[in-house]
């Protein structure tokens, strides 16, 4: 096991590119805002720290995109790079250094790694089935191919099944190959690539993902990839646009995107180190000697992630990852983002709104877990900044200091009292146990928690009636609450680094809230500071109003063609069942019930796909275990009946259908929120045949 953060040894967190191909949304930003709050997080716990990522400028949707425009590839790919420069900081991600694939660094660091794996015998030249287009007359790279997905049977891309299960795809896999390029069918031929040994590396993944540190998706997911047996990987592609192969036989052949673009990585780190030097930051100590390397990534990149990347790591030998949280995506009222079809929030929208950022990086790290998929709509958006931000920090934030400056000119001359600092000391264990978890959600409780107790323990005390009858005493509660704003300030910094910053000022505080340690949560204040003003400022109810008729207008017009034939719900098939029901043996079967429901009675219960996060038996219970359950929406706490029945340290990622509108019960002290559905005397848990998402409805 890995020692917890604060280490001895630097730390790298990284983000998943983004492919320089179009604008930048609230999908995205969840990533990038969740690995910059991670990392400013650990600094605040004192372990060095580099943030990097770049833009990933390869592949054949930007070679397509590029070609469509009438421009090259590169220039491009090289405006949306610019632009995403320009995007990141305004919303206070602030990497260490952010560069692109097709730099210098990226090339040569991945024609050198990629000649080392094929020096140490785990490259190899194949023939294989490549699309081919007679009427284009040439070979197809991945996206340049749509077809049948070979595992699942759904809509796939040449190298993803994005519309289905998600598998990476190798070339040749996919079944009725289309040419994107004509739209005509196309037709396999044979063609030599090169080839990764990936299945050489089973065992060793294995290992690797028994010590991964992250979210549980990202350690389950690929174990079944593992038991399915590996595939060997091709890792070049037949167009121009990209690194070339470095070696014999692939003159006229370019890297697979997914090679180069995880190695930006290492070539960020390293640029980051020559532009600060070695003595300040030594990216090979972190990559090559004993470092922290966190990725935070998207979920539908977890088997590059996990898979692919560490086998490639471990051939050339680099460090792996000590971690990799994969982040859930974002929907639209309860609808999948669509930048094809403009549904989405856009990150230049949301400024042009007039929005400050750090509301959007406090709703997009504290709704949900980290790997939780979150519903963005405006008035959860406005209920989360004025209940919390509004209606619990910054009251606490203004009331005390503005008491503070009237009454004292600043900081009571006092100490702080041993109850308020403990609770203080509470939140900062709260804080590091939320890092060393990988919790986001966590970290921003612990502030907002502080902050609520602030404002309960000054109603509590009520100052205002002690400055005349018992002084002391008031300038005792002040300093208390000072010490509490101060502490909240530090705490909160790394989701909301302009607002804490703020606050850092009206306290009077030198420097850098950033630069501040948990431990300074606990340093007295400035003596004297001016009078502050208020940080945040509540969403009138028009103005979501407002919002919400924009985004009613996109939805509206993304889903006209996905609501057709949706009566088709209310239909019954009895002869369906009956079939279905004839193949089982009925003698030992619980009779059915002769008293019918009518159809309005079952749209009353509320049925979602879970996927179970955590399981426990109950002490003292025979049979019940403990079961949190992601429903998309939130994480819900499940007593089930099942500790005898499954191996419960196995049941972390597997899907459930959850009885979600169930009334609560206590069973042996603990709180169930709902139930989980299961088949049987052995509670064979229900689960999804296909590929439904957490958080879906049963119908």
């Amino acid at each position: 096991m890995s020692n917890d953060f604060p280490t001895e040894t630097p730390a790298v967190v990284t983000c998943g590119l983004p492919y320089a191909n179009g604008d930048l949304h609230v999908g995205h930003l969840r990533t990038y805002v969740g690995g910059d709050a991670f990392a400013r997080a650990l600094e605040t716990l004192g372990q060095e720290t580099a943030y990097v990522s770049g833009s990933d400028m390869h592949g054949t949707p930007v070679a397509v995109n590029a070609e469509q425009e009438g421009v090259e590839p590169e220039d491009f790919a090289l405006e949306w790079h610019d632009q995403y420069e320009e995007t990141f900081p305004k919303f206070n991600v602030e990497f260490d250094n952010y560069g692109h694939t097709h730099d210098e660094t990226n090339t040569e660091l991945t024609q050198e790694i990629v000649r080392t794996l094929d020096e140490e015998g785990y490259v190899y030249e194949k023939e294989i089935q490549v699309a081919y287009d007679p009427d284009a007359d040439q070979y197809l790279p991945d996206r340049y191919v749509e077809g049948t997905c070979p595992y699942c049977g759904e809509k796939a891309r040449g190298d993803e099944c994005d519309e289905g299960c998600q598998r990476h795809l190798e070339p040749g896999e996919v079944e009725d190959p289309r040419s994107t390029i004509t739209g005509n069918d196309a037709e396999y031929r044979e063609r030599a690539h090169k080839f990764f040994a990936v299945s050489e590396f089973a065992d060793y993944l294995t290992e690797f993902l028994d010590g991964l540190e992250g979210t549980s998706n990202a350690r389950n997911q690929p174990r079944q990839w593992i038991e399915d047996g590996l595939q060997d990987w091709c890792i070049t592609r037949d167009m121009d646009w990209g690194i070339d192969y470095p070696g014999e036989g692939g003159e006229d052949l370019v890297l697979y995107v997914w090679v180069d673009a995880p190695i930006e990585y290492i070539a960020s780190t390293k640029q980051y180190t020559e532009r600060v030097g070695r003595d300040e930051y030594d990216w090979e100590q972190v990559w090559k000697d004993e470092g922290e390397i966190v990725h935070i990534i998207g979920r539908d990149i977890i088997q590059h992630h996990t898979i692919f990347w560490p086998a490639m790591l471990e051939g050339a030998g680099y460090n792996a990852p000590r971690a990799v949280a994969a982040t859930g995506f974002i929907t639209i009222n309860g609808k999948g983002l669509s930048t094809s079809r403009n549904r989405a929030i856009w990150a230049k929208e949301y400024l042009e709104e007039g929005f400050h950022p750090d509301l959007l990086r406090y709703y997009l790290t504290t709704t949900g877990g980290l790997q939780q998929d979150v519903d963005f709509s405006w008035d959860a958006f406005q209920e989360k900044v004025n209940g919390e931000l509004v209606g619990t920090v910054g009251n606490f934030w203004y009331r005390s200091l503005l008491f503070a400056y009237r009454n004292y000119e600043g900081t009571p001359d006092t100490d702080v009292s041993e109850d308020v600092q403990e609770r203080i000391e509470g939140a900062i264990g709260q804080t590091r146990e939320a890092v060393n978890d990988y919790d986001l959600r966590e970290l921003g409780r612990a502030a907002t928690q502080l902050a609520q107790f602030g404002n309960e323990y000054i109603q509590r005390n009520e100052p205002w009636k002690l400055t005349d009858d018992e002084p002391e005493r008031a300038a005792q509660v002040i300093r208390d609450c000072v010490q509490i704003a101060k502490a909240v300030g530090v705490l909160l910094e790394p989701i909301a680094p302009d607002k804490a910053q703020a606050l850092w000022e009206q306290l009077g505080e030198d420097g850098a809230v950033a630069d501040a340690h948990l431990e300074d949560a606990l340093e007295a204040p400035p003596r004297n500071f001016d009078e502050p003003g208020e940080l945040f400022e509540k969403i009138e109810d028009d103005r979501v109003d407002e919002l919400n008729e924009k985004l009613a207008e996109r939805v509206a017009a993304a889903s006209d063609d996905e609501d057709d034939g949706a009566d088709a719900e209310t239909e019954s098939d009895d002869t369906a069942a009956d079939e279905a029901g004839s193949m089982a043996d009925t003698d030992d079967l619980e009779p059915l019930a002769d008293e019918r429901i009518e159809f309005e009675d079952f749209q009353d219960v509320d049925i979602r796909v879970g996927r179970i996060e955590s399981a426990e038996g109950i002490e003292g219970a025979d049979d019940l275990a403990r079961l949190e359950v992601d429903i998309g929406f939130e994480t819900r706490q499940v007593v089930a009946g099942i500790k005898q029945l499954h191996d419960l340290e196995e049941l972390p990622g597997e899907k459930c259908i959850l009885l979600a509108n169930m009334a609560k019960a206590e069973l042996f002290g603990v709180e169930s929120n709902g139930m989980i559905l299961a088949a049987g005397e052995e509670a064979d848990l229900l689960t999804t045949h296909g590929d439904a998402e957490v958080g879906e409805k049963v119908r």
